[in-house]
């Protein structure tokens, strides 16, 4: 089927993710990674590797050397959550609590500071981080 997205994650391979735009070529592509791995001696690990779909890709289970490949609703992608529904709730409240928890730590000093730019500097050096970097907790 054309236009569907299937996303494989998480290889052995540091949690790789491979994106499909096309159901027909799912497998093939698995099994060619799994081929290439194994000649430089890596393995898939297949209780690992999970795949997701938006709507427009019919039920169909895929499998690779016999083995049944599950599917998930949601996986971690370059630090970010990702899901069919697009539905970001989860992680903007880890954000949001790894923020908070971030300025408690610095708010003492914040408030006992009377240099701005240094209360921006503590600012911008712990709280942002914590709110615009990747969370993988």
């Amino acid at each position: 089927m054309k236009n569907g997205l299937v996303s494989f994650a998480p290889f052995t391979l540091n949690g790789t993710t491979l994106i499909v735009p096309d159901t027909s070529q799912t497998e093939r592509m698995l099994a060619h990674i799994d081929k290439t791995c194994g000649k430089i001696g890596l393995r898939l690990n297949l209780k690992k590797t999970m795949f997701m779909k938006n709507g427009l890709v019919p039920f169909a289970p895929f499998t690779l050397n016999g083995t049944n490949i599950s599917e998930c609703s949601s996986c971690v992608c370059l630090g970010r959550e990702i899901n069919m529904v697009n539905d970001s709730t989860l992680e903007l409240s880890s954000r949001k609590r790894a923020a908070w928890v971030a300025f408690k730590s610095i708010e003492d000093i914040a408030r006992r500071t009377k240099n701005t730019r240094l209360r921006a500097h503590l600012f911008d050096s712990t709280v942002l981080p914590a709110l615009t970097y990747a969370l993988e907790t």
